[in-house]
């Protein structure tokens, strides 16, 4: 059945038959394939039950707790206009040689996972970071462009003065001031082209850094607040159980 995620997928086919459906894109399964799925595309799957292949799934947050915020926009096959398909090849190495490495790489995520042993999420955050690059090498290989879309570069800008920002401004109207258009039309083209308000995009980050420091500083929660420009502990408190549905000592505790 057709449904809607909120996380990333990367699914490598080695060897089915059937079709993989992806918002409007239909994909046959006939040889080996790379597919993406993308947060809020609707897919489904429709494969033989031989079929060969292995898939992983992650957030951004997962990503992002360790690597600086909003970084997954560097990779263009995640882009939300990008095609959910990567072709196996390149000028360097054959298909079959590509696709050795993506399953040689596969393997050690789906290890580490299983294995569970001492840092197992950072050793994870930093197998997916080498497979992302990896395939955006292919990405390059077969000359990809960055798609055209006013929309998309004014969002871009929009998160990037909030990752300069945050700590001071977190509100709409501050950011619209700062790229020059108005608060509501920020607020239309951020609910168009990643389903989200301003206001949300405005909190990821927050939320992530404020994850990012109760994970790996020993900094109070008093200190935390502060640093991250609240009024007091007690509003940073309400706005991260809002966020997280935990107080930041129970997300503390939880990562011990």
């Amino acid at each position: 059945m057709p449904h809607k995620q909120v996380f990333y997928s990367i699914i490598l086919i080695e060897s089915a038959q059937g079709e993989i459906v992806i918002d409007d894109d239909k994909i046959r399964l006939d040889e080996p394939k790379l597919i993406v799925v993308k947060p809020q595309s609707i897919s489904s799957i429709d494969i033989n039950r031989r079929a060969k292949g292995t898939m992983i799934c992650f957030t951004e947050d997962f990503f992002s707790l360790r690597y600086n915020n909003n970084v997954l926009y560097q990779f263009l096959f995640l882009r939300p206009q990008s095609k959910p398909y990567v072709r196996l090849s390149s000028t360097q190495k054959s298909k079959w040689d590509i696709l050795l490495q993506l399953i040689t790489l596969l393997q050690l995520i789906t290890q580490e996972y299983h294995l569970h042993q001492k840092e197992v999420t950072k050793v994870l955050r930093s197998y997916l970071n080498i497979l992302l690059f990896e395939v955006e090498r292919m990405c390059d290989n077969v000359g990809w462009v960055k798609p055209k879309n006013s929309k998309q570069d004014k969002i871009r800008d929009f998160e990037v003065c909030i990752e300069k920002h945050f700590q001071t401004h977190k509100l709409p109207s501050d950011y619209a001031e700062m790229l020059c258009v108005r608060a509501n039309y920020l607020n239309k083209i951020c609910k168009e082209e990643t389903g989200q308000t301003a206001g949300d995009i405005i909190r990821k980050p927050i939320t992530i850094e404020a994850h990012r420091l109760l994970h790996y500083t020993n900094d109070s929660v008093n200190e935390i607040s502060n640093q991250l420009g609240f009024e007091n502990a007690s509003y940073f408190i309400t706005f991260f159980k809002h966020q997280t549905k935990m107080t930041p000592e129970q997300f503390r505790k939880i990562q011990e």
